[in-house]
């Protein structure tokens, strides 16, 4: 099974990688259309060069590496941007398990600026995200959606409900970690993953209720709608889930 994990930047998206890197059933790979994105942009990230050059570009060889993986792995867990997608064939997606991350845009924007300072919404990964789930719902399938201040809140308990929704078994190991890196970090960590990399599990983080700089106020009013779409997805779906037991 491959369990593709859709987010926006500055998430808890690394810790969760981070979590599903200790499953005893599961090997991870972290943001593989990272490069193509990088390509077929021509964004200016921080690490860029080093991104492009340590993979391929090449989509189809993606997909076929990550089915190689499956092939020889109980689970694949993808931990991938929303907006890495842009411009793919999402038919692939169809044979995914699909989850969603979302994350108050607020919280998102006012850390994401930190880093790069006047995000847009092609940054940020909401509307990509709720695209994504227009087509996978058209499609007949159910993606998962899930909050980040949920999984906070109660990280076992979270935990618990996304890996009975996925269809594999939760492990107590999920919930923590050694500090610093693990071998399956881009090469964009440094520049990214400082927090995770200081944590040894989930955690809010004291710099999660930052202001939002005034100059993004319009990219908030903006994005708001297309996080509200997903977060009542995630209602209603958890709803019928509820009701069927």
């Amino acid at each position: 099974m491959i369990v593709n994990l859709i987010s926006g930047p500055r998430n808890i998206s690394t810790a969760l990688m981070y979590s599903f890197a200790r499953h005893s059933q599961i090997k991870v790979v972290d943001e593989p259309f990272y490069g193509h994105y990088l390509l077929k942009t021509g964004l200016d990230h921080p690490g860029r060069v080093e991104t492009i050059q340590s993979m391929s570009g090449n989509t189809q060889e993606i997909l076929a590496e990550i089915k190689e993986m499956e092939s020889t792995n109980s689970n694949v867990f993808l931990k991938n941007m929303a907006h890495h997608h842009e411009g793919l064939d999402w038919s692939y997606l169809l044979s995914m398990k699909n989850v969603l991350l979302i994350r108050d845009p607020k919280q998102l924007i006012a850390s994401f600026a930190q880093v790069m300072p006047h995000p847009t919404l092609q940054d940020i990964g909401l509307k990509h995200e709720a695209d994504i789930l227009d087509y996978l719902v058209d499609n007949g399938t159910t993606p998962i959606v899930i909050d980040s201040n949920d999984i906070l809140a109660n990280p076992k308990k979270g935990l618990s409900q996304l890996c009975q929704q996925i269809g594999i078994s939760f492990e107590e190991g999920m919930l923590s970690w050694e500090k610093g890196a693990i071998p399956e970090d881009g090469v964009w960590a440094k520049y990214w993953y400082k927090n995770v990399h200081q944590s040894t599990g989930f955690a809010k983080q004291k710099t999660s209720e930052r202001p939002l700089p005034d100059h993004c106020n319009d990219l908030y009013e903006v994005a708001l709608p297309y996080y509200q779409k997903l977060k009542n997805y995630k209602l209603k779906h958890a709803t019928k889930i509820q009701s069927k037991k």
